[in-house]
């Protein structure tokens, strides 16, 4: 099973601030730890809002939206997408974890979706197309 795991961001990575040289260790020895269990797929730390924009769809229409974005909570600073067996690992894994924000943090688990999931309207020819598609994002990076 894969999921994304993601770290919310705060006002300090809302602001730009980067994280202090303890933690960018801790977060590595971290990251190797999940290298070491065989889980990690990728992992990445996300710009401000600030730097970003959204695109709204209504019908044909896209409206863009620069950032910054207002509400925090809401907000996604970084994550790891991790294939582990249970969801349950997935919470453990995410408890031993360093906190990523100087203060107060929160981290969402979301389980990626996989192709049994969508059943019969995930054809073969749907699947072959998504096999080619992942197969070239492979080689692409």
């Amino acid at each position: 099973m894969r999921f994304m795991i993601l770290v919310k961001a705060s006002v300090d990575s809302e602001a730009g601030i980067m994280p202090s040289e303890e933690l960018i260790t801790a977060m590595g020895n971290f990251n190797e730890e999940l290298v070491k269990a065989g889980i990690l797929i990728d992992a990445d730390g996300l710009h401000p809002s600030s730097k970003g924009a959204r695109v709204r769809f209504s019908g044909d229409k896209r409206t863009v939206i620069d950032g910054p974005f207002i509400e925090t909570k809401e907000l996604v600073a970084g994550y790891w997408i991790r294939e582990v067996k249970s969801k349950e690992e997935a919470i453990e894994w995410v408890k031993r974890c360093p906190n990523p924000m100087p203060g107060d943090s929160e981290i969402e688990i979301r389980q990626i979706f996989s192709a049994e999931d969508f059943g019969a309207e995930f054809t073969p020819e749907a699947r072959a197309q998504e096999e080619r598609v992942r197969e070239q994002a492979k080689k692409n990076s």
